[in-house]
């Protein structure tokens, strides 16, 4: 039986853990694609792809048509346990092939079968990513990006090498493999974003930092200390790639995120302090830092910081401390708009305002129910009958009701 694959961390050994609960990876990423090797029969996969059974005949029922080696090669992974360790032995040879055809079909079968029997495949992996043949390196790519998040530690080395290739194509496929296998293992992530950013090459660090949207919410502490790093590149590109990360951590980790606002919001580009202001509006108005910062931002030279700033004034202070602040700011604002909303809360609308702004103030009158009022009016009614026969009587001379 084929031994179990444990991801390590290369710097410790220790079992690497993985970034949400999954359960082992879905074989259907990295079967080749559907077609006639699907019907092949188990007993007759081990003759068809070592070329001892030229071609096979398969019934109707199977679906007919005629499989061949490369139909053989691509459903090594189908085989019984029995012949798991036969077939291992015919896929590394296919892998060093003469054929490039060969080859490339090899690498195609290689990532499903990495699940029944990986030794010694990530080797051959990376030879086959050095290959003469165009076709063969481009399967050879395909691979790295499927067995990268399944092997994180086993394609450790060859992914280091994938990413710094002069070949952009190379370097793609290389990121996009380490964007998914971050995906599923943080600290695989952080180790090689660590790396990148620390480059002299300045589109390893934008792509690095581009990484990091994934990782926000689940490497802990390597990862916001790297999102941190990347907000102070000398490169414009890598910090606006790494305030995209504050909307998200401000959800999740709202002081370590206000840390990280206050850094950004200095920012001499409009695109890092744009991103911030997002995360701000997200963040707890009630820590004294981000009213703050809040506050600062409302003198800010840029504007469209001012107006977000001065927006949030309302929902970090009240009453006095409210209406001095606005005073204050309005005494070195120019733009119309923003001095039209500080002199509204610098007013106090209770005791400086209009007549309808005085009276918005005041409490409503209680709502008369219709049996209270109908009470009332009956009362008043009887009321009124009482004082005219009162009246009657005063009028009456005295012959009428004299003693």
């Amino acid at each position: 039986m084929a031994r179990e694959y444990i991801a390590r961390d290369p710097r410790t050994g220790k079992p690497l853990r993985k970034s949400r609960a999954k359960k082992d990876s879905d074989i259907r990423a990295l079967l080749p694609e559907s077609g006639i090797w699907e019907s092949i029969p188990r007993s007759e996969i081990i003759g068809l792809a070592s070329g001892d059974i030229g071609a096979i005949d398969l019934p109707r029922s199977a679906g007919g048509g005629f499989a061949r080696r490369n139909d053989g090669i691509r459903a090594l992974n189908r085989v019984l346990e029995s012949d798991v360790e036969s077939a291992h032995g015919i896929l590394l040879e296919c892998l060093d092939d003469d054929s490039s055809s060969i080859r490339a079909v090899a690498l195609e079968s290689m990532p499903s079968f990495s699940l029944r029997k990986h030794e010694g495949l990530i080797m051959c992996l990376s030879d086959r990513l050095m290959d003469e043949s165009i076709d063969v390196r481009r399967e050879a790519m395909s691979s790295l990006k499927k067995m990268a998040p399944v092997f994180p530690s086993g394609c450790e080395q060859l992914l280091r090498r994938e990413l710094r290739h002069e070949d952009l194509k190379h370097r793609e496929n290389a990121f996009s493999a380490l964007k998914s296998t971050s995906e599923r293992w943080a600290e695989t992530g952080c180790l090689h974003i660590d790396e990148l950013i620390r480059e002299d090459d300045v589109d390893l660090r934008r792509r690095g930092a581009s990484i990091l949207r994934v990782l926000t919410t689940k490497a802990g502490a390597e990862g916001w200390d790297l999102i941190g790093w990347c907000l102070e590149d000398e490169d414009a590109e890598v910090r606006r790639r790494a305030s995209r990360t504050l909307a998200s951590l401000a959800g999740v980790e709202p002081r370590i995120a206000a840390i990280l606002v206050e850094v950004a919001m200095s920012d001499d580009d409009s695109i890092v302090r744009k991103s911030a202001i997002g995360a701000l509006k997200k963040l707890n108005m009630e820590s004294p830092r981000v009213s703050r910062m809040v506050v600062d931002g409302a003198r800010d030279r840029d504007y469209e910081l001012r107006k977000t700033c001065i927006g949030l004034l309302s929902i970090i202070l009240s009453g006095t401390e409210l209406r001095e602040t606005a005073k204050e700011l309005l005494r070195q604002e120019t733009r119309p708009d923003l001095r039209k909303r500080l002199m509204s809360l610098s007013t106090d609308l209770e005791m400086e305002g209009n007549e309808d702004q005085k009276n918005s103030f005041l409490a409503p009158l209680e709502h008369v129910q219709e049996e209270e009022e109908s009470d009332f009016d009956m009362k008043v009614m009887k009321d009124g009958k009482k004082g005219e026969h009162h009246k009657h009587e005063l009028s009456r001379p005295e012959s009428e009701g004299g003693v």
